[in-house]
């Protein structure tokens, strides 16, 4: 399943969670962290169960959001979000491997096959990515995506407002690179303005072009150009047809290069070529 839009959800706003499924998003995330008042936690874990029972027919994937290790909610939200079977379980603020292990074995425990998000969201969690990335990749089902909390990254680097992306590039990039090299989905952070306007747009093509699958959401007027930018463009499926079918021609059957278009390709340029079809 495509995971280029994820959009969260208050989980306190029972209204919002049932409108969500028809949005389009890729994901909804029915929060139970930062979008809920602390008054609302207890209720919001009772919506977000009922919400997820109700989310049917789809073609999403559920995930719901806890809160993090460190907190008060985070045993009691662990096991709504496990009595609700949602498709994920996204854990916020993990630093270390062990506090994504300590919801895994909580998730094996029961019988549902709930897989793991992780939100990189701490200067920690960026020095322990690649450690972080390989801590359950061997369950079933396992972690499947790292989710960048740029918001909490930024606050926590200390980093004066407004923040220009380009200083936490070497951040993101260490994400992509991490969730790679472990065979995991990687989503970019929100983008704050309600809006989808040029800074938007913006903003989605350099998580493309970094090597991002998709990005977080916090508005609905977000998702289509999301969805848009994040999937492969017909220029790019008419490149990737003509590196295919110039490899598979007879006379290039042997060969390790061969020129398409002015370039000199590799077969791992048919390697991506297959993938960008495929997606």
């Amino acid at each position: 399943m495509r995971r280029r839009s994820a959009i969260y959800v208050p989980g306190s706003n029972m209204r919002a969670m049932h409108k969500a499924a028809s949005l389009g998003a890729d994901a909804i995330i029915y929060d139970l962290e930062d979008s809920v008042a602390p008054q609302m936690k207890s209720q919001a874990r009772e919506n977000v169960a009922v919400a997820v029972d109700a989310d049917h027919p789809r073609n999403h994937e559920r995930v719901v959001r806890i809160n993090g290790i460190s907190t008060e909610e985070y045993e009691a939200d662990l096991t709504a979000a496990i009595a609700a079977k949602p498709d994920a379980i996204l854990v916020p603020k993990v630093s270390r491997p062990d506090e994504l292990l300590s919801a895994q074995r909580a998730i094996d425990a029961g019988s549902s096959p709930i897989s793991l998000w992780a939100m990189i969201e701490t200067p920690l969690a960026i020095g322990n990515l690649f450690a972080i990335a390989e801590s359950v990749t061997k369950a079933t089902p396992a972690l499947s995506c790292l989710v960048l909390g740029t918001n909490d990254l930024v606050k926590d680097m200390r980093m004066p407002p407004p923040v220009d992306r380009q200083y936490i590039r070497p951040a993101l990039l260490s994400c992509v690179a991490a969730a790679r090299a472990y065979g995991l989905t990687v989503l970019d952070g929100v983008f704050n303005g309600l809006d989808a306007g040029e800074q938007y747009e913006m903003e989605c093509r350099e998580g493309r072009a970094l090597g991002m699958d998709g990005k977080t959401l916090i508005h609905p007027g977000q998702i289509d150009l999301c969805n848009q930018i994040f999937s492969q463009s017909d220029r790019d499926r008419d490149w990737a047809r003509r590196v295919i079918n110039a490899f598979e021609a007879p006379e290039n059957a042997s060969k390790g290069a061969i020129r398409v278009d002015g370039e000199m390709l590799e077969r791992l340029h048919l390697a991506v070529a297959r993938r960008i079809l495929s997606s």
